[in-house]
């Protein structure tokens, strides 16, 4: 069996991110949003609670590691660097500033598993040639889920990303 590596296909134009490794452990995060009324109590005395609704599903994705330094010639990883960069300094690249971010799905072999746009992303380089070329980082991303809704229609979107079969038990293989 060959590796397949993780990518970020994107669903309008921002490009495929793929990884030069891949992640060891992908976190998922589901939430309910709650509001509470101070004044209203059950019979217990605790405030009582109104399910208003669920948050977005956020994904984080910690540790992945970035290397040019096996490659030798001197090479900077700051161009790959560059690539995740764009997914949240999206008014600064592109046509006309966009003025959302570029939404991507997250892929890994035939799974796909969240439709998102980067929300945050922090890098640190670990290694460094010595003339202070950087070689080596280790990245850590936040993805936040966006609602098929939100694509707009012709953006070329994959069709098959279904969440409805999507719940922990099935993430962990059964």
């Amino acid at each position: 069996m060959s590796l397949v590596k993780a990518k970020l296909v994107s669903t309008d134009g921002g490009g495929t991110i793929e990884f030069m490794f891949n992640p060891t452990q992908l976190a998922f995060r589901q939430r309910i949003n709650l509001t509470k009324n101070s004044g209203a109590r059950t019979g217990r005395g605790l405030p009582k609670v109104n399910f208003a609704y669920p948050d977005p599903c956020t994904l984080s994705i910690h540790d992945l590691m970035l290397d040019s330094y096996e490659e030798g010639g001197g090479k900077s990883i700051l161009p790959n660097l560059q690539q995740f960069e764009k997914a949240v300094n999206f008014a600064e690249s592109g046509e006309g500033k966009e003025k959302r971010p570029p939404t991507y799905v997250f892929t890994w072999g035939s799974h796909q598993f969240i439709r998102c746009f980067v929300v945050e992303f922090t890098y640190t380089l670990t290694m460094f040639l010595p003339d202070g070329t950087p070689v080596r980082a280790k990245v850590d991303l936040e993805l936040e889920e966006i609602d098929e809704s939100t694509s707009q229609p012709g953006m070329g979107t994959p069709a098959t990303v279904n969440r409805s079969g999507d719940n922990r038990s099935s993430r962990k293989g059964g």
